[in-house]
């Protein structure tokens, strides 16, 4: 099986691993939104309401093969949604949306992602999660793969840009052909975007011109990775090594980019999420400065979804899951990483399963998505009473405090919304 498939598919299914991070905080949550449908990013409004995204189940349209092309075909349907949060209510704003998914509506794609620009205007990201060849052919004229204005009032919507068409024309990473963008941010007239798919970092001007890759992000070599027992239970059965099959001391994965956040250093922040074998501690977070060259800014984490700065210059980063999707255990965890390098754990696991996005209100307090791969189940969370202590026995790296620029950190606000 080739790898970026098989990645996108745990991904758009739901993987989970393991960071080796104990909990170390005395943190609380509340749900403050409850029975979405695979929920997504979150963003607060200009009118001070949480505004989150929910993939839909798909429906009994037409159908697209999976990405790693074994499975349940995934099958179209309108019931990707917009769900606004005020006064303790929800409310699907904006209905209708585009949505892909299995049979029993898990491993959605649709509405993954919203952000609101300076004026107040809202965009939303539509994921795909399949070869974006079989997008127009098989589906018809949909928005899946796309960036959209919407327009609450009318409930209807605008394309602005289509990531999924510029994967398929140009394919910068050079590998499998596909397309899942995750997340974005608006840095400016910019819409900033990861597909996971695609295994890049794209840019295109707010009115949808200058859609281009700003860097595609390198194949890892694992050492000795651990892999799933024979036998072991999987959507995927070539995953498994066979009984009698000599494992490799060095494999190739490909990890694919999850989210962006804008640091403020002015760079771009990238989360990972690791490829099969999904290594526990694996993942990274890359930096992407002014030249468009990645480095690594930390390690030793596993399986991000999501990443925010604060108005401190603390970077916030989600883990879907605290052990290898094999060992079916999907607590989560929301790691804080200080401009000094010291990280700390404010909430693992005690509820918080396979979280999907989180964003930072003006209270302070950390809003969550959670049991984000669960169609009914979706929650939002915000998490509160943070008192977290360090822990000085994490083991990853990361870049001195004066990348992010000592000065910010007492003139900026939030620079950025996932």
């Amino acid at each position: 099986m080739k790898l970026k498939q098989l990645t996108i598919t745990f991904l758009t299914f739901c993987v989970a691993a393991f960071s080796g991070m104990k909990a170390a905080s005395a943190a609380s949550f509340s749900v403050i939104a409850d029975g979405l449908y695979n929920a997504g990013g979150l963003s607060f409004g200009p009118d001070g309401n949480l505004y989150v995204t929910e993939a839909g189940i798909g429906g009994n349209g037409a159908c697209v093969p999976p990405a790693s092309g074994q499975g349940d075909s995934l099958c179209y349907g309108t019931s990707g949604a917009v769900t606004k949060i005020e006064n303790g209510k929800t409310k699907r704003i904006l209905t209708g949306l585009p949505s892909l998914a299995l049979p029993d509506g898990t491993g959605a794609s649709g509405p993954r992602d919203i952000q609101f620009d300076a004026k107040g205007k809202p965009y939303v990201l539509i994921g795909y999660g399949a070869n974006p060849t079989f997008r127009d052919h098989n589906l018809g004229y949909t928005d899946l793969g796309k960036i959209i204005a919407p327009d609450f009032n009318t409930n209807s919507w605008t394309s602005v840009a289509d990531l999924a068409n510029y994967e398929l024309v140009n394919n910068p990473d050079g590998g499998d052909v596909g397309s899942n963008p995750l997340g974005f941010i608006i840095n400016g007239n910019k819409l900033v975007a990861v597909d996971a798919g695609a295994n890049d970092l794209l840019s295109v001007n707010t009115d949808g011109k200058n859609l281009q890759a700003i860097v595609a992000f390198p194949q890892d070599i694992l050492t000795n990775p651990v892999f799933p027992p024979s036998g072991t239970p999987s959507n995927e059965p070539g995953q498994v090594p066979s009984i009698g099959e000599e494992v490799r001391s060095q494999f190739p994965t490909q990890a694919v980019p999850s989210s962006v956040a804008k640091g403020p250093d002015g760079a771009y922040y990238i989360s990972q999420f690791t490829g099969f074998p999904f290594p526990e501690g694996g993942a990274k977070i890359y930096r992407v400065g002014a030249d468009g060259k990645s480095t690594i800014y930390a390690d030793g984490f596993t399986q991000l979804t999501d990443l925010q700065f604060d108005t401190e210059g603390n970077l916030y980063a989600l883990q879907y899951a605290n052990q290898s999707a094999w060992k079916s255990n999907f607590d989560g965890s929301v790691i804080k990483i200080a401009p000094d390098g010291t990280r700390t754990t404010l909430l693992s696991g005690n509820g918080l399963e396979s979280p999907s996005a989180l964003t930072i209100g003006a209270d302070g307090a950390v809003y969550v998505t959670n049991r984000g791969d669960r169609p009914g189940l979706g929650q939002v969370l915000r998490i509160e009473n943070i008192k977290s202590i360090p822990e000085p026995d994490s083991a990853f790296g990361v870049l001195a405090i004066g990348a992010l620029g000592i000065a910010w950190l007492h003139k900026k606000k939030n620079p950025c919304e996932f």
